[in-house]
């Protein structure tokens, strides 16, 4: 049978990147993301590339729905946890002016990714294989005080990751994380900021291109040599 890779936050830049990545692996592809919308043209750009693909409107915040399709979906092999912000509009206090409630919010992302690890890593342990990539931004390791509560919760997933990387080193099963300082393009959040004057709160901030990234995440995956590759197209 066909490997299956889950795709959580499945969007235009990176996350179908990674979709269309895997699964010219061989790997059957599961897009999860809220915007119901899109799927219907993600899972058709994938199958017209040979990747059979399925898809799951849910938000994963939403912990019972997150749960029930990640139980639907059975057997899996790999995870891509990717989730994007959930307002675009909405900016982040800086780091000065965050308070707890701002906190508790930005590290609601790391709590879903925690509920996915949960479901899938039993099956994953029993089977005695599997992947676990996480994607998470530079101001887990540099400074981004503009970003406030965000790299909070940026520094938690990539602990997160890390750690696991640790545990699960000699269980046969990958952890390992993406961490991207810049604009991937083709995302919703590269398309918003480009089109605003002052969208990056006074930094210079250079492109990433997404299949770039993702062939990034095959290697850390089929490589295993490594818990974490860093992007950095900022100045």
């Amino acid at each position: 049978m066909s490997p299956t890779t889950v795709v959580v936050g499945a969007g235009p830049g990176l996350g179908m990147s990674v979709a269309h990545r895997f699964g010219r692996e061989g790997h059957k592809i599961v897009l999860i993301s809220r915007n119901r919308t899109r799927h219907p043209g993600y899972v058709a750009a994938l199958e017209a590339a040979g990747v059979e693909a399925t898809a799951h409107a849910v938000d994963v915040r939403d912990r019972d729905a997150l749960l029930a399709a990640l139980d639907a979906i059975g057997g899996i092999d790999v995870v891509y946890y990717g989730p994007g912000a959930a307002d675009l509009d909405s900016r982040p206090a800086p780091i000065t002016a965050t308070d707890v409630p701002a906190a508790q919010d930005a590290m609601g992302w790391v709590y879903s990714a925690i509920e996915v690890v949960g479901a899938v890593l039993p099956g994953m342990l029993e089977r005695g294989g599997g992947g676990l990539l996480f994607a998470g931004g530079l101001s887990s390791v540099v400074p981004m005080p503009v970003l406030g509560s965000l790299a909070i919760s940026s520094a938690a997933l990539r602990n997160y990751a890390l750690t696991l990387n640790a545990a699960l080193a000699d269980k046969g099963i990958y952890a390992g994380t993406l961490t991207i300082g810049g604009l991937v393009e083709r995302g919703d959040i590269h398309r918003m900021l480009t089109s605003q004057q002052d969208g990056t709160g006074g930094l210079t901030v250079g492109t990433l291109d997404p299949d770039t990234i993702a062939d990034t995440a095959w290697a850390l995956y089929t490589g295993r040599d490594r818990p974490e590759a860093v992007f950095n197209a900022l100045a």
